[in-house]
């Protein structure tokens, strides 16, 4: 399983990226407008670390959030 967190799941989303041109109306323009629109992914920020898992350790992909609220245990080299 490529790209998904091994604690909570989190993996690749499917969105879309706007482009736009002119100015803001409150800066003086006429207003901005959409002139595409793109498919894009955004996908998790995801780390390879070696976690104790059983007593033993084991590398897993980790995102970011997980490692920060403390839901994985580093094990020690």
């Amino acid at each position: 399983m490529a790209r998904v967190c091994a604690i909570c799941g989190k993996g690749t989303t499917a969105g879309r990226k706007i482009a736009r041109r002119g100015r803001a109306k409150r800066l003086g323009g006429v207003g901005i407008k959409t002139t595409g629109v793109s498919k894009r992914t955004f996908r998790p920020n995801l780390q390879k670390v070696r976690v104790l898992v059983k007593g033993a350790p084991k590398k897993m992909l980790v995102c970011t959030k997980c490692i920060k609220n403390g839901k994985v245990t580093k094990a020690v080299k």
